[in-house]
């Protein structure tokens, strides 16, 4: 189906002022994941709209899970890898494009927990007057644990007892989200912030939007009342200084080449320079003392300077990645 056809079945769908959301979902060689992704995603209470699947392997076996969704759905699969950044670049581009009120963004490897999330988001949204709205990342493994820490100045929250016990108000922490698990985003959101950039691949794009949607001055926040499943990913976060700091140290050198060079750049630009004095501390201190790791301090300040200097070469192996099936449908297939 053309993407003009795809649009004018939305524009039907909406009744009276419905806003219209379209889910965006980025998947990349885990179709089992992606599979109870979107199936709690096309199980919420409150339907999305529309489903698009950014694709980054072009896998055939993805398509057709695409395609027997019981909510209309678009297949963008990428003969290259565009990562997580461009994925949702692309995704969020479409999304706009087929006339989305909201965006509603997700990885393959999580998932909302029950069918309330999409309809609590919208409700805090518009009880608020927010820009954008994120439910809280909790570990797939223990919900009541969250899936990534939380700095609040130099004291680190892990569980959500502690998040619901420092808010200000009984359903809202504003100011403060994980964006794209399970992000909410306005459509004039995304017009004033951009969508992410396409040179980050993966590792800081979700940082540089947070930083371009601080800028804004438009008003935010996480909600208390719902959460999004997502693997534990705060093992890479290590303690320094007795637990009073903490510093990230990915287990592989893909992810710590990527988080290393995209920190230099995202610490370069307006908004984040004042973190540098304290980058060098933790990280110093992390490789010279905790470690005594002065090769791996040396690298550090290699790919910190790299992203200063905006050098965004891919590492080897993933400067293109080509897809398996080069000869099927790149160019978006809609079902409706």
């Amino acid at each position: 189906m053309s993407a003009d056809t795809s649009d004018e079945r939305l524009r039907e769908e909406k009744t009276g002022s419905d806003d219209t959301v379209v889910a965006v979902v980025v998947t990349h060689r885990r179709p089992d994941e992606l599979a109870k992704s979107l199936g709690a995603l096309t199980s919420q209470s409150r339907l999305p709209d529309h489903l698009i699947v950014v694709d980054n392997d072009h896998d055939d076996r993805v398509r057709d899970l695409v395609a027997g969704q019981p909510i209309p759905t678009t297949y963008l699969g990428s003969l290259r890898n565009l990562g997580g950044a461009g994925g949702f670049a692309l995704g969020m581009l479409h999304a706009l494009s087929l006339g989305a009120d909201w965006v509603w963004l997700a990885d393959d490897d999580g998932r909302p927990q029950d069918a309330e999330v999409l309809a609590t988001l919208l409700a805090c949204a518009e009880r608020y007057g927010l820009a954008e709205v994120s439910p809280m990342i909790c570990d797939l493994d223990d919900p009541e644990r969250l899936a990534f820490p939380l700095r609040r100045g130099l004291v680190w929250r892990r569980r959500v007892s502690e998040l619901r016990t420092d808010a200000r108000l009984p359903d809202l922490m504003p100011g403060i989200a994980h964006l794209f698990n399970g992000a909410l985003f306005r459509a004039s959101t995304l017009e004033a912030t951009g969508v992410p950039d396409l040179r980050l691949f993966f590792r800081g794009d979700e940082t540089e939007v947070h930083r371009r949607l601080l800028r804004t001055g438009l008003p935010f926040g996480t909600c208390l009342q719902t959460v999004y499943l997502h693997p534990q990913g705060g093992d890479e976060f290590k303690p320094i200084l007795g637990g009073r700091m903490h510093t990230q140290y990915p287990d592989n050198p893909t992810k710590r080449f990527y988080t290393y060079r995209n920190r230099g750049y995202l610490q370069s630009q307006p908004g984040m320079r004042k973190l540098i004095p304290q980058e060098w501390l933790r990280f110093g201190w992390y490789f010279l003392v905790s470690k005594r790791d002065v090769a791996g301090f040396r690298e550090w300040i290699r790919l910190r300077r790299l992203g200063r200097r905006e050098r965004f070469e891919r590492t080897r192996g993933m400067e293109a990645a080509p897809a398996r099936s080069a000869g099927g449908r790149g160019d978006g297939t809609d079902k409706t």
